[in-house]
């Protein structure tokens, strides 16, 4: 009851993840329909319900764009868990501020990466030119495609992969 399924807007847009009992919900108060059953059925005494893997809101929400949120998490992400200043894939990965806050550096995604313990350690709280250290990639704020948003969730269920694709 508990897995997730893709909520799809009017125009077939990815909206969220919600799990299996939000969506049969929405289905039994006619809110969303069915678009994929691919987990198979809720048997009851009387009934069976499908177990949506995807739905589709029958009216149409307007919602601006989602923007990645700014979390140690993300940034990890972006920068795919690899050190930006020697390359390295450490367990514990640390977050480093290329300009140090205390130099009046900002906490956005421009100003972040991720980083070795060792090399955070070395860089400490100078600036790169400061520690003679430079970056492999330049920070950039991640897309927020629906691709990039739900990627984590593509590896599961590759039955979602053509509605989010195209978005």
């Amino acid at each position: 009851m508990y897995e997730p399924v893709l909520v799809l807007n009017a125009n077939f847009e990815p909206l969220n993840i919600c799990n299996t009992r939000r969506a049969i919900g929405l289905m039994m108060t006619s809110k969303a329909t069915l678009i994929l059953n691919g987990r198979g059925y809720i048997h009851t005494v009387s009934t069976k319900f499908p177990r949506p893997s995807i739905i589709r809101l029958e009216r149409m929400i307007k919602r601006p764009r989602i923007r990645v949120k700014l979390s140690k998490r993300e940034v990890l992400r972006r920068d795919n868990f690899t050190c930006q200043y020697c390359g390295n894939k450490v367990p514990h990965m640390t977050i480093d501020h290329i300009i140090p806050r205390s130099q009046g550096g900002t906490h956005q995604w421009s100003n972040l990466v991720a980083a070795c313990p060792a090399c955070n350690h070395r860089k400490g709280g100078r600036t790169l030119e400061q520690a003679h250290m430079r970056l492999l990639r330049k920070p950039v704020e991640p897309p927020s495609s629906a691709v990039y948003i739900f990627a984590r969730h593509l590896t599961q269920n590759q039955d979602w992969v053509p509605f989010v694709e195209g978005w």
